[in-house]
């Protein structure tokens, strides 16, 4: 892993780094589908929450992880491709995404909290309340929580944009910093 990390000095991320991202990438698309099935009450909505509860902690713990691993390594340097301008807006938007990742599994676990029902999460395991059982709250922490998807929603489809627009059009190797190279 570390080898991996040090490599060549090469701009790719290290394998843990990259790992992580996949991970959460994978499970944050699943939320999202799980969200949009729940909020047009498709399927069945218990078995939706119960998974929608389950994988929101998983990120939530998985963003911590992520977080704590950058702070303690440095990402590689940013690709020469990319004029100071866009620097700025790459790193305000990781930035952004990274409060996201904490945020709206934070809110959405009081927002559990404060509908008073236990949180269950893996066929039963009970996690504890983060705030008081209260209608008011839960109806402020729902419209909260519903601004943070879209929040989330437009910050991932900025992300994707622009790195296929670095992949397609720039054709600079971007994309290459954050996958896994062929075996040879």
């Amino acid at each position: 892993m570390v080898l991996d990390e040090v490599a060549t000095g090469t701009t790719r991320f290290g394998l843990t780094a990259r790992v992580l991202h996949w991970t959460m990438a994978v499970l944050i698309l699943a939320m999202i589908g799980i969200g949009a099935a729940m909020v047009g009450y498709l399927g069945n909505y218990s078995r939706l929450l119960t998974w929608h509860k389950t994988i929101g902690l998983a990120i939530l713990v998985l963003a911590v992880i992520r977080i704590a691993y950058r702070i303690r390594r440095r990402p590689p340097p940013q690709i020469d491709t990319m004029a100071r301008p866009e620097r700025l807006v790459a790193t305000g938007s990781e930035i952004l995404m990274y409060a996201l990742f904490l945020l709206q599994p934070i809110v959405g676990w009081a927002l559990v909290s404060a509908s008073g029902i236990p949180i269950r999460v893996l066929e039963g395991l009970r996690v504890p309340a983060i705030a008081p059982a209260d209608p008011e709250l839960y109806a402020l922490l729902r419209t909260a929580h519903s601004a943070l998807a879209y929040l989330l929603v437009f910050a991932l489809t900025a992300h994707i944009c622009a790195v296929l627009f670095h992949a397609l059009v720039l054709r600079d190797g971007l994309l290459r910093r954050m996958t896994f190279p062929p075996r040879r």
